[in-house]
């Protein structure tokens, strides 16, 4: 048999999909992910270095995002793309093979900022944002996380309270993707009747926004901390339909599921820089994908990226038909991601002292998936999410004095 060639890709990745799951997508269904593969080949690879490198968000590549038909992807009218979940699944893993800061911004603008406005929102305020968040040529920001409330979101203390008809919105997020860019952000806020989402201009009197840098993770991203100093708000900036934690906890569970497909990328990416370099590297006279441990590693990543892969499609179709639940989110987010973390530190290995290169994708991409790790939802949260649906015993027991 003859040694793959390293300059085949399309050859190497169907030699690595043993299971041949290729052929359970639709031909639609891989037309988009052909779109989108192409997109991050031409548009973020040739610069994603220098933009980690630089902390620089590509904000450039917004309206392309948009055009694409990527932003709020599932969701329905107001110029929505109304995709399916498996199309969008397939969309974040190519987005996050580029990087994980593209993804997240597709992550936050669709899913938590436009999903927000989509399923709690009034009419007039679908019409009023979704249409230009959908072009890219309005950005959104969620704002749940607070300095002292990250696991523990009922314990936020950004508060709004009634002054007449209106609202005057007080507190602190942290950890806030894009809202230095941002023209609106969706805010949860306690009330006197629980907890509440607001639509919040960024341009509002009070707003403040601080850029959380140097960051040694999603560089190629923003987060921020938001700061509200008796913002006044119309009663019009409610979004009526949220009442309590219900509301921030489904737009979290939509971004999970990107994750849960998003991760492979990362993952997939570092497996195909790793495989590419040990079959180009010679050491004692041969390539270095000739030597036992080498293919070792090898095929360890590639029976989690094909376990992680049919989970995410299972996952994708089962939230397609209406049946996915929490727990089987948790289960996905919580394995595909520690998987691709493991993934990215074993390919670079491979790669030797060349991988902390930023030229070479495992570095950047292990780097990344720690942040992927903690947000919407770390190890633990999951795990107890998961423990919970086990064992019917709820371990989020409420310690404070």
């Amino acid at each position: 048999m003859e040694p793959r060639n390293p300059d085949d890709l399309d050859g190497l990745r169907a030699a690595s999909d043993v299971l041949g799951l290729d052929a359970l997508l639709s031909d639609v269904e891989r037309a988009v992910r052909d779109v989108v593969r192409g997109f991050a080949d031409e548009r973020i690879r040739p610069d994603i270095g220098d933009w980690f490198d630089r902390a620089v968000f590509p904000a450039e590549l917004v309206p392309e995002l948009g055009k694409l038909g990527l932003l709020g992807m599932t969701l329905e009218g107001y110029g929505c793309p109304g995709r399916s979940s498996v199309e969008y699944g397939l969309a974040a893993l190519e987005l996050e093979a580029g990087d994980s800061g593209i993804r997240t911004f597709v992550s936050v603008q669709g899913s938590l900022a436009m999903g927000s406005i989509h399923r709690w929102g009034s009419e007039e305020q679908k019409q009023e944002w979704l249409p230009g968040m959908a072009r890219g040529e309005v950005i959104g920001c969620f704002g749940l996380t607070e300095p002292s409330a990250g696991s523990d979101p009922s314990s936020m203390k950004t508060f709004a309270r009634r002054d007449g008809d209106d609202w005057i919105l007080s507190g602190s997020k942290r950890w806030i993707g894009l809202a230095s860019i941002a023209q609106m952000a969706v805010v949860w806020a306690q009330t006197e009747g629980g907890v509440r989402g607001f639509i919040v201009p960024t341009d509002s009197p009070g707003f403040g926004v601080t850029v959380l840098e140097p960051k040694g993770s999603m560089r190629a991203s923003i987060q921020c901390e938001l700061h509200f100093d008796d913002i006044r708000l119309p009663a019009s900036a409610l979004l009526a339909g949220a009442r309590g934690l219900r509301g921030p906890f489904e737009a979290l569970n939509e971004a999970r599921y990107g994750i849960v497909w998003g991760s492979l990328g990362a993952a997939r990416d570092s497996y195909e820089a790793a495989l590419r370099h040990a079959l180009r590297r010679e050491q004692f006279g041969r390539p270095i994908a000739a030597f036992q441990l080498t293919q070792q590693k090898l095929v360890n990543m590639v029976l989690e990226l094909q376990k992680g892969a049919l989970l995410a499609l299972n996952l994708g179709r089962a939230k397609d038909a209406g049946s996915l639940t929490p727990a089987q989110i948790s289960l996905g987010k919580l394995n595909n991601v520690r998987e691709a973390i493991a993934i990215a530190r074993e390919a670079r290995t491979i790669l030797g002292g060349d991988g902390v290169l930023l030229e070479n994708s495992p570095i950047r991409h292990a780097a990344n998936l720690e942040s992927v790790r903690t947000y919407e939802g770390t190890d633990e949260v999951h795990t107890l999410i998961l423990g919970q649906h086990l064992t019917g015993i709820s371990a989020f027991t409420d310690v404070r004095p």
